[in-house]
């Protein structure tokens, strides 16, 4: 049976489920967003990069002040953590960074925040399982910093990015970007459904420990 097949309707079915599952929880999120900061329920983020490297409009609960993306880049005032956030492979602690509100906090260390990719997911621009869905910037200024992971940067690229994948259940935010990348080129060539049900499960306990973003 063709893998892509039976990975799309996985998607399909889990994403359903999970949206109906969860809807109670989208709801308190929402609220309690909006209560808490100025700004929309969905964060504004620019485009991340998906599969054969087309961008797409990633649905996030938006955890940060309005703008957040711009303005740790152009703000003055932000610079010195701009720069740790390109040396700590564009990653910075939740503790660390004052553009997160009182409620991002929680919803990103309960990866709440991540709920909303259900609906990329039903969309076709990702999937359930696969490689970290990377910021444009982000790619193009770590290939430069790794030249050797261009090669793997474009085998990742072969597949849909996913809610889950092997980075997540692998130290997440620990883990640099050569070994990240080559454990999303790793998985982009299984093509196994045994490997994104491990991968899924061993999300569940990782989620549950709050080793979120």
């Amino acid at each position: 049976m063709n893998y892509f097949l039976v990975k799309r309707f996985l998607d399909v079915v889990g994403a359903s489920v999970g949206l109906i599952l969860f809807s109670p929880i989208f709801l308190l999120v929402a609220l309690f967003i909006k209560l808490n900061s100025r700004g929309p329920m969905f964060a504004d983020i620019p485009s991340r990069v998906g599969a054969g490297g087309k961008t797409f409009k990633m649905y996030k609960f938006r955890s940060m002040i309005v703008n957040a993306h711009d303005v740790l880049r152009k703000d003055p005032k932000y610079k010195q953590l701009y720069e740790q956030y390109k040396k700590s492979n564009f990653k910075v602690s939740t503790d660390q960074d004052p553009r997160i509100t009182k409620v991002g906090r929680f919803i990103r260390k309960t990866s709440l925040d991540e709920l909303p990719q259900f609906i990329n997911i039903l969309k076709g621009d990702m999937s359930l399982v696969g490689p970290r869905a990377f910021h444009g910037d982000e790619l193009e200024e770590q290939q430069q910093r790794y030249p050797e992971t261009r090669k793997l940067v474009v085998e990742l690229l072969g597949v849909k990015p996913g809610l889950t994948g092997p980075w997540q259940v692998s130290g997440r935010s620990s883990v640099d970007f050569p070994e990240r990348v080559k454990l999303d080129a790793d998985y982009a060539k299984s093509n196994s459904v045994i490997n994104d049900i491990k991968i899924i499960l061993k999300t569940i306990p990782a989620v549950l420990k709050g080793e979120g973003n």
